[in-house]
């Protein structure tokens, strides 16, 4: 699947949820459908990642977690592709760069756990990424408040849309974001690769 047939038109709200979706699980479902109601999106785009730079041990084949992210993952409004393995970028501010570019008048919002908001600060061009598309931050369980403490949220305070608001960040300009709440499955792709996921299905 290339980065040609993303099929994304002037106008669009499109959300994008990076990872290594290793294995990807009904968590990704779940905050994936959570996300498209609650920002008002039209579509969201899974960018499953040759691998994670944050992490030391690679992720499975590539070919190997995207057929299982589209077994997993049935709804039309949802777009699995391996663009970052296309245009071979490493970092999500690399790729959102692209993006942007490659698909001007696409209202983009990056989406993203708290978890990960926790952490952002450890990214490559974190601040770049907030300045260039609105964040959509879905809380995790035992991550609302370390996401709301981290760096990333105390920097930029100031930019935050109010929950009831949030089918209106994809329309914000950047720095915008916004934090939902949300009834989060307990799974992770870490537990599924510990009860062997990927030997049981290959």
């Amino acid at each position: 699947m290339t980065h040609h047939r993303l099929h994304l038109r002037p106008g669009m709200r499109v959300g994008l949820l990076g990872g290594s979706f290793d294995p990807a699980h009904e968590g990704h479902v779940h905050l994936t459908k959570v996300a498209l109601r609650r920002f008002a999106l039209h579509k969201v785009v899974w960018l499953v990642s040759p691998g994670n730079p944050l992490k030391a041990r690679g992720p499975a084949a590539l070919e190997a977690r995207i057929a299982r992210a589209e077994a997993i993952m049935r709804d039309p409004r949802v777009i699995i592709s391996d663009f970052e393995a296309q245009i071979g970028t490493a970092y999500t501010a690399e790729t959102v760069d692209v993006l942007k570019a490659a698909y001007p008048g696409v209202h983009f919002v990056w989406l993203m756990g708290a978890d990960n908001l926790h952490q952002l600060h450890r990214w490559q061009r974190w601040e770049d990424i907030m300045q260039s598309v609105p964040v959509g931050v879905l809380a995790r369980p035992g991550w609302r408040q370390a996401g709301l403490n981290s760096r990333t949220a105390r920097k930029y305070h100031h930019m935050r849309l109010p929950g009831r608001s949030s089918f209106m960040l994809a329309d914000q300009a950047a720095p915008a974001w916004c934090f939902v709440n949300m009834p989060m499955m307990q799974v992770s792709s870490t537990e599924l690769r510990a009860k062997g996921i990927w030997q049981s299905e290959n």
